[in-house]
């Protein structure tokens, strides 16, 4: 593991002390023509195709008071069907279920170091990693009941979901590997990846797993049915991949690069990367609206970069 792989573990531990002078104990909920989202700590946005300072079509309507101490969150996860918010608070090591129409938490689930959460409205599942136990944890979707824990790996972190196959995907970072589950949340298989594992997501037009792989500054390309790493895409101008975000219907893949803080546009068709974008620092998780065709990232510094630009595609 490289200087900056232990210091990022280090961080993702330590930070809380000094983010909870910076971060919200409360949850901002953001609405604009149906979209729903939660901002929760702090982080820093750039629209993708705009400048920062062009403004953004959102707006605060209403702020939740949350449970538990004025520390770390991590990710979050929709279940558009039940109106169900899932908040990883990491450094409160609990996963908070919220009503996204009453605007209240309905449950608070204990879940050591939770980084990763992922509603699976489709079997009616929400998976999470919860990191200090080294655990996947499974739960009923409807009673918030933990259903099934299991071995994932070293410092399991992002989760995908592969509706296919009917598999989940958990990173195992410090690992170098994903712990591959079936839909049930048992352990089925392994890949290794080579090197410290970033960010999975699905990608429905290819049918594929990518990941993010952090100390070989490329993508790994994972064949669901093999459980095996079939290519790998270099992503020059990258210092240690770690967010990763696909647009499947424009066959684009967005990188968050944590070392140099930079955005890459990667072109899933000819395999390469097209654009880039300087952002704050320590980028992370992406989000990607789909109706404005915005890109959102959030950055671990809590700070907007100092000369944004927009990407080059």
């Amino acid at each position: 593991m490289t200087w900056l792989a232990r210091a990022r573990a280090d961080i993702r531990h330590r930070r809380g002390d000094v983010r909870s002078r910076a971060a919200l104990s409360a949850a901002a909920v953001i609405r604009r023509a149906g979209l729903l989202a939660l901002a929760a700590g702090v982080a820093a946005g750039l629209a993708a195709g705009a400048t920062a300072a062009a403004g953004l079509p959102l707006g605060p309507v209403a702020r939740v008071a949350l449970p538990g101490p004025s520390v770390r969150f991590d990710y979050v996860s929709i279940d558009p069907g039940s109106n169900r918010l899932y908040i990883a608070h990491m450094n409160a090591s609990e996963l908070l279920v919220f009503d996204l129409r009453t605007r209240r938490v309905l449950r608070t689930i204990p879940a050591p170091g939770v980084h990763g959460v992922l509603a699976v409205p489709q079997v009616g599942r929400v998976f999470a990693s919860a990191t200090d136990a080294h655990e996947l944890l499974t739960l009923d979707a409807r009673t918030g009941r933990v259903l099934n824990r299991a071995p994932a790996g070293r410092y399991p972190d992002g989760i995908a979901y592969d509706p296919v196959e009917r598999r989940v995907y958990v990173s195992d970072e410090t690992g170098g590997i994903e712990a591959v589950f079936d839909q049930k949340g048992r352990r089925i298989a392994t890949v290794a990846l080579g090197g410290d594992a970033g960010n999975v997501q699905y990608d429905a037009s290819s049918g594929r797993i990518l990941v993010a792989v952090q100390t070989r500054n490329d993508i790994a390309v994972i064949d669901p049915r093999s459980s095996r790493v079939v290519r790998r895409v270099a992503v020059p101008g990258c210092e240690h991949p770690h967010g990763l975000l696909i647009d499947a219907l424009r066959r684009l893949a967005f990188v968050a690069c944590d070392g140099n803080a930079m955005l890459l546009t990667l072109d899933l068709k000819l395999l390469k990367v097209t654009g880039k974008a300087l952002v704050g620092g320590s980028p992370d998780v992406l989000a990607f609206d789909t109706s404005l065709h915005r890109l959102y990232v959030a950055a671990e510094s809590g700070e907007a970069p100092s000369s944004p630009r927009t990407p080059t595609a």
